[in-house]
C-alpha cells in the first residue's frame, strides 16, 4: 500500500538510490571500513528485490500482486486501464 501511494505520488526506481554519503564514500570504521557501495551490484539486487516484492522493473507493484493482497481498488487506480 505504501509503494502503491509513492508510485502514484511520482516516486519510483529512480529514487531508490542511497543518499550522499552512503553511496560515495567508503565505510569510515567497523568490520567494512574502506569498502564502498558497488554501483552494478546494487543494480542488481533492486532488480532481485523488486522481483521478490512482485513489482515491475520501474519499481511499480504489478497489478497481479496488487489483487493478490486484495487491493483491487488500489490496482485500478494505479493500473489505469
Amino acid at each position: 500500500m505504501e509503494r502503491a501511494f509513492l508510485v502514484r505520488e511520482g516516486m519510483g526506481r529512480k529514487d531508490d538510490r542511497l543518499i550522499r554519503k552512503w553511496a560515495t564514500k567508503p565505510v569510515p570504521n567497523g568490520p567494512y571500513q574502506d569498502k564502498s557501495i558497488d554501483e552494478k551490484k546494487w543494480e542488481g539486487m533492486l532488480y532481485e528485490y523488486y522481483e521478490l516484492r512482485g513489482w515491475n522493473k520501474d519499481g511499480v507493484p504489478t497489478r497481479e500482486k496488487l489483487i493478490e493482497l486484495g487491493l483491487n481498488d488500489v490496482a485500478d487506480q494505479l493500473h489505469l486501464k
